[in-house]
């Protein structure tokens, strides 16, 4: 592994690359297909008491060990589907994988190997939640993170987003509490402590997830609904009360929605995400909930998983582009069609300037769409460059194509690796056929190697832009021309417009200005977590002090990954050490314990 924060070596052309660099399991030899799992939740201990069932596939007729993932999990005992004990031992600790399980299999090859299991209070994957720490204080939370390699920390498995697997679940609780998972959930089981969960879909282990709470439900269409804490309950309905809208409009797109139900859980401000994309219960952070739906495009992002991701996954997490890239251009789709086109073209003004802030700071060696993680930690490849130049590249492919047509190749696309893990080269292979030789006129094979393989983006590429936005343009000229801020014409400016004002601000802006900025528009008490994570970060590059006990507040009380990461990097490079420690060392025991892995290895240099 590099050093920390080291740029990660580029790409030797002798990496396989359809193996899971993050993954210890012998997928290629034996398969987990099902896993039947029963979980008992303490809350005292904070730790899962487990047992594993995992349901074998050889692809090899001579199988002698079955090698899973693992990390911090304490293996009670391992046997056969007849109680038959099985020897196993776990390997040394990887700092990033975990550990290796390697189970000893019998001559006479089993079809189930079960495991007895308890987690660690620490495992990177689950976040446990004092009462103090919910919105109504008065039960305790836990809720799980498994991408990309977590759900390994609370289950032993394969895990891989190459392997896919059904699953059914028993899952015991505190009486009181409800119990949902990444299956079907029941709003109407009763609360006595003992949930009944089934997927009989076959998802990627990334996809597991379960949440335990004080949870409520109110359906807000007939295939979907919202689960959080009583007292949110009626805000997230409202917020999200387009849903059902959404999931017509891509279902029109990408064909039918495979999973049933769409439901979403809010959950504690302590979710490192804007959202994951878990089926039939996506998860959401409180932040989207602006009051006037203006960030619920993390919605549809999430909806649009349900076909590129969770239908058509990425095989390694090198491959997330296919997933993140796909997914973002669909999301701007779905926004175009229930809130109009100049949202759509605002978003994705704004995706493109956050790619090209993204471009500046990233080496150039890791400017191509695979991310070259194999080396390091996985979440590195979750960055606004991967998801934002490959959502370019698609939109250019729409552009290339024209829209009637493109969706043709959209639709075939997802259809045809339905319930599949790819590759970037398997992605290669098909866009050649589908794509280059079907559109010789509008493509070629050393475009499409350019935009995948290439460092940063296409020579001559020129980015989107809207109309929309000349008004902020002029307004920001007026204002660094020395026009009063209160004089600025920002009438019926939607969020996006801000925004892309506060982005476009210089990297020097005077004190002065500052000041006359918060005045006017009040950017320092903004209740939208997007509007302040931008303001607070130009008035950290700026040492406007005056938001410094705001910013501190807010990231005690925020966890999203997307806001956190940024601020605290930018009161590193401000140098502001001693403010940074102080408001980390109030606030790290509130983040989930992936964010803190990432924040510790970030800020201890």
């Amino acid at each position: 592994m590099p050093p920390e924060n080291q740029p990660v070596p580029i790409e030797p052309q002798t990496w396989d690359h359809n193996r899971d660099y993050h993954s210890f399991a012998n997928s290629d030899q034996v398969q987990v297909t099902h896993l039947p799992l029963a979980l008992k939740v303490d809350f005292a201990t904070r730790r899962l008491q487990g047992k594993a069932t995992l349901s074998l596939r050889y692809l090899e007729s001579q199988v002698g060990e079955l090698w899973l993932d693992s990390r911090d999990l304490h293996i009670l005992s391992v046997t056969t589907e007849d109680e038959t004990a099985l020897a196993f031992h776990l390997e040394a600790a990887d700092e990033i994988l975990g550990q290796k399980l390697v189970i000893q299999l019998p001559q006479e090859l089993c079809e189930q190997v079960c495991i007895r299991y308890h987690t660690s209070p620490e495992a990177e994957g689950l976040q446990w939640l004092t009462p103090e720490q919910t919105a109504g204080k008065a039960l305790p939370y836990l809720f799980s993170q498994s991408q990309p390699i977590n759900a390994r920390s609370w289950i032993p498995l394969q895990d891989t987003p190459k392997v896919r697997i059904t699953f059914d679940a028993h899952v015991e609780v505190p009486k009181g509490m409800r119990a949902v998972m990444s299956a079907m959930n029941d709003p109407e089981t009763p609360l006595e402590g003992q949930f009944q969960f089934e997927m009989e879909k076959p998802i990627p282990t990334h996809l597991l997830a379960l949440a335990v709470g004080d949870l409520a439900f109110q359906a807000i269409g007939p295939r979907s609904g919202v689960y959080t804490e009583p007292c949110m309950l009626e805000a997230a309905a409202t917020e999200f009360a387009d849903t059902e809208h959404m999931l017509d409009v891509a279902q029109s797109l990408l064909g039918p929605y495979a999973w049933g139900r769409y439901d979403m859980i809010i959950l504690p401000p302590s979710f490192p995400f804007g959202g994951m994309e878990n089926p039939r219960l996506a998860f959401l952070t409180p932040t989207l909930i602006a009051g006037d739906k203006s960030l619920v495009s993390t919605v549809a992002h999430e909806l649009a998983h349900s076909w590129t991701g969770n239908l058509v996954s990425n095989a390694t997490w090198r491959d997330l582009w296919l997933n993140e890239g796909f997914t973002t251009y669909f999301t701007n789709r779905i926004v175009e069609a229930v809130y109009g086109k100049e949202q759509a073209e605002l978003e994705w003004v704004i995706e493109f300037g956050r790619l090209t802030e993204e471009m500046a700071m990233l080496p150039r060696h890791r400017q191509t769409l695979p991310a070259n993680v194999q080396q390091a930690d996985p979440n590195l490849a979750f960055n606004r460059f991967t998801y934002d130049k490959a959502s370019m590249f698609v939109h250019e492919l729409e552009h290339r194509l024209g829209r009637v047509e493109f969706d043709k190749f959209l639709f075939a696309y997802v259809q045809h690796f339905a319930f599949k893990a790819i590759t970037t080269e398997v992605f290669v292979e098909y866009a050649k056929v589908a794509l280059v030789e079907a559109y010789p006129d509008k493509i070629n094979e050393a475009e499409l190697q350019e935009w995948i393989y290439g460092e940063g983006l296409p020579q001559g590429y020129v980015g989107p832009t809207s109309r929309s936005l000349d008004k902020v343009d002029s307004a920001l000229d007026d204002f660094l021309q020395g026009k009063a801020a209160s004089e600025l014409k920002v009438k019926g400016w939607r969020v996006h417009h801000w925004q892309y004002f506060l982005t476009q601000l210089p990297e020097v802006v005077s004190q002065v200005q500052l000041m006359d900025l918060d005045d006017t528009f009040k950017f320092t008490e903004s209740t939208n977590a997007e509007i302040a994570c931008d303001w607070f970060r130009v008035a950290i590059r700026n040492h406007y002090d005056p938001v410094l006990p705001a910013l501190s507040a807010y990231l005690q009380r925020i966890g999203r990954g997307k806001f956190v990461r940024p601020l605290y990097a930018e009161l590193q490079v401000a140098g502001y050490h001693a403010e940074l420690q102080q408001i980390y060392a109030c606030a790290r025991a509130g983040y989930h314990p992936s964010i803190q892995v990432q924040l510790d290895r970030m800020l201890k240099g």
